[in-house]
């Protein structure tokens, strides 16, 4: 037989790039143009039908009382009306003390005390962002429940994030130029680059005015203005 010697491959490692990567921040900030507000409205009756009309004529009071506070009729809609039965059955008579029931007595139990409930949930639009407090109010004098948080929202939400990643990918070409000329070196291409995008309502000034040094330049200075922050992590080429 042949003898084969085997050959050892020699792999070469690709040689290192030489470059830099750094963090770019920057903050958008857009005053809102409208709120959103979900409130539901409940009605019991002893039947359905009343229950109904019940939850028609209260949620009616409460389209009333928002009417009067500007807010207009396209800007309210019902995303849900629900009707729900309750019942609870009838408690049976205990046989008294040191008696044993009677054979065949048993039997289900009586259904009584049946209630409906009627809920309608509306989700109403508020164009005046300011009026979202005195017309929450308005609505809780007539009976009904404030569903969740308030949503604040711009027209054109996406220019807005847009023109915060714009500016965090800038701030982070500056940042690399900047250490790029410490070492004597220049900018190239970049090499990989990954963005992050949080929208949130006076979170970031506050997160930021509690760990200063956990966020970059641009954080906001005034509280009750939409905020789109923007973190892009970029490496770029050095030349």
């Amino acid at each position: 037989m042949s003898a084969y010697a085997l050959q050892p491959q020699t792999t070469h490692a690709p040689a290192p790039i030489e470059g830099v990567t750094v963090i770019g921040e920057a903050v958008r900030r857009v005053s809102p143009e409208s709120a959103e507000f979900l409130i539901e409205i409940t009605a019991s009756a002893p039947s359905a039908a009343q229950a109904l009309r019940d939850n028609h004529l209260k949620t009616t009071q409460v389209a009333q009382a928002i009417l009067a506070l500007g807010v207009q009729q396209p800007d309210m809609q019902s995303i849900s009306l629900n009707v729900q039965s309750l019942y609870s059955p009838a408690m049976q008579a205990l046989p008294a003390y040191g008696m044993l029931p009677q054979l065949g007595s048993a039997g289900p139990p009586e259904v009584q005390f049946g209630a409906y409930h009627a809920t309608n949930m509306l989700r109403v639009n508020v164009r005046e962002p300011a009026r979202v407090g005195e017309i929450v109010d308005a609505v809780a004098r007539t009976g009904a429940n404030i569903i969740g948080g308030f949503s604040f929202k711009v027209m054109d939400e996406a220019a807005a994030r847009r023109a915060a990643l714009e500016s965090a990918g800038k701030d982070a070409r500056a940042k690399a130029e900047t250490l790029a000329a410490s070492s004597g070196k220049k900018v190239g291409d970049p090499v990989a680059i990954s963005e992050d995008i949080v929208a949130s309502n006076g979170a970031y000034m506050a997160l930021r005015s509690t760990f200063p040094f956990a966020f970059g330049a641009g954080a906001p200075r005034v509280a009750g203005e939409l905020e789109y922050y923007a973190r892009v992590s970029a490496s770029f080429r050095l030349v």
